[in-house]
């Protein structure tokens, strides 16, 4: 396996392009990057976007899923790997108004953002606790589950577009629903967001976190290797009979699990015993694998109650 290279050394700053690069995902399988770079400002940002406009955007690789080939367009890696002004983040005090304004780089990551707020006792991403991913792929995505989404907190987002030119988007114009957002569909990519937050007594903020964290344990194969839940629970368009009238969202997870799909082994990749929503991946896997394994779900869900489940998981390479 060959080892990462410098091949291209560009200004501004010492933004550095690396050749035949691994895309790290939590899934822990697929190909490389036939570039990759990894801007730690505005600046360095704009400058890879001259390289190559068709850039592809990497955040923390939780919610991605590379075929095996990899890419070949330039991969842009916006997650904790970065350092500068990408991945800073900065915490206002306690206003009058009892809340207190965050502004985080779209690099920085969840995770760390959650343990800082809780225990300086601001209320709000607790709620998202045990999501992995950077701020950018949470917006981007509107991360959430059963306690709340990243969207509920977002004031305005800051963004470049592939000319380099910049954006602020209020709340209003981000369009966050389910699993969704304006930059889902929109050639911007997102460099920071501020979000308001409430200020709390931190032993509560902290109990919160457990409560949330623990329930997330209980539910789902935490420390396997996946990409969290591989499909956005659907709406149903007609009623099925014993599970639910037309108009309800429901638990893509349970249809999985009724269509016998639990526990389903192909290859490397598993569909989780402990939750149908899971698709996991074996150390040393096959992205092809994964693939194969969520066509073979969607066949069977939609076989049997007619409803067509849409990836959540993002692909790169291949389509389902």
């Amino acid at each position: 396996m060959a080892e990462p290279t410098v091949i291209t050394r560009t200004m501004p700053s010492l933004l550095t392009i690396l050749e035949n690069q691994p895309i790290r995902t939590w899934f822990g399988v697929g190909g490389k990057a036939k570039r990759m770079a990894i801007p730690r400002s505005l600046a360095e940002l704009r400058a890879c976007l001259k390289l190559d406009p068709a850039a592809k955007i990497l955040g923390d690789g939780a919610n991605l899923l590379v075929c095996d080939r990899g890419v070949n367009e330039l991969v842009i890696a916006l997650s904790d790997l970065n350092k500068g002004e990408l991945a800073a983040f900065e915490i206002g005090s306690v206003g009058p108004d009892g809340f207190a304004t965050v502004q985080a780089g779209a690099a920085a990551h969840l995770f760390k953002l959650i343990n800082v707020t809780t225990d300086l006792g601001l209320s709000g991403l607790e709620n998202l606790a045990g999501i992995p991913a950077c701020i950018g792929g949470a917006t981007v995505m509107n991360a959430g589950g059963k306690f709340g989404s990243f969207g509920d907190y977002v004031v305005s987002v800051e963004a470049m577009d592939r000319a380099g030119e910049m954006h602020t988007l209020p709340y209003a114009e981000c369009k966050f629903n389910y699993r969704h957002s304006h930059f889902c569909d929109a050639e911007l990519i997102i460099t920071a967001v501020t979000l308001r937050l409430v200020g709390d007594d931190i032993a509560t903020v902290k109990k919160k976190l457990k409560l949330v964290t623990d329930y997330k344990r209980s539910t789902q194969p935490m420390a396997a290797s996946s990409a969290g839940c591989a499909f956005k629970n659907p709406t149903l368009i007609t009623a099925i009979a014993g599970v639910a009238d037309a108009g309800q969202r429901i638990s893509a997870g349970m249809l999985i699990d009724k269509a016998g799909c639990k526990g389903l082994r192909l290859g490397t990749a598993q569909v989780s015993e402990q939750h149908g929503n899971f698709i996991t991946a074996d150390k040393g896997g096959s992205a092809d694998d994964v693939l194969a394994i969520m066509r073979l779900v969607r066949r069977r869900v939609a076989e049997m109650f007619s409803v067509t489940l849409e990836p959540e998981v993002v692909v790169w390479g291949a389509t389902l």
